[in-house]
């Protein structure tokens, strides 16, 4: 079965390496998460380098997921890689591509495979696609607004 993509792409006010910077805070997960969410972080190694790990706790079941980051290219990108967790597959590139030197574009690339083959497909893929969809339109969200101007105040 070939995996199914998602992609996200927003328009930043902000530098590329300053969007690289806010992802990579202690925290950014969690500010990432939308509200009602049940995530809780077990572990944590490292930040967004090669090799770092996180570890939470997420759903009503809270299972357990481990992601390794990779290909990480300080400014430009990083990619989540889960070694442990629901999917067959899953990978996540955060890309940060400049727009000139005060704006830029996040790029949110994930490539997965649920569990079970064409069950799994059947039974959760409609359910996944909007389930992402909710999470990247507010993770891109949460992202535009920490970088805008307060109001009355001009750049």
């Amino acid at each position: 079965m070939a995996l199914a993509t998602f992609f996200k792409r927003s328009h930043i006010p902000a530098s590329a390496d300053s969007v690289y910077r806010w992802h990579a805070e202690p925290g950014a997960l969690e500010r990432l998460t939308p509200p009602g969410e049940r995530l809780r972080v077990v572990s944590r190694t490292g930040g967004i380098e090669d090799g770092a790990r996180v570890a939470f706790r997420f759903g009503p079941l809270r299972l357990l997921w481990v992601a390794e980051h990779r290909d990480t290219i300080p400014g430009r990108q990083f990619r989540d890689v889960q070694v442990r967790g629901p999917f067959r597959h899953w990978e996540h590139v955060h890309r940060f591509l400049a727009d000139g030197p005060d704006a830029c574009f996040l790029l949110d690339e994930v490539f997965y495979e649920l569990p079970f083959g064409r069950l799994g497909e059947r039974i959760a893929g409609n359910f996944v696609r909007r389930k992402l969809e909710r999470l990247f339109a507010w993770r891109h969200r949460v992202t535009r607004e920490a970088f805008a101007t307060p109001p009355g105040r001009a750049c």
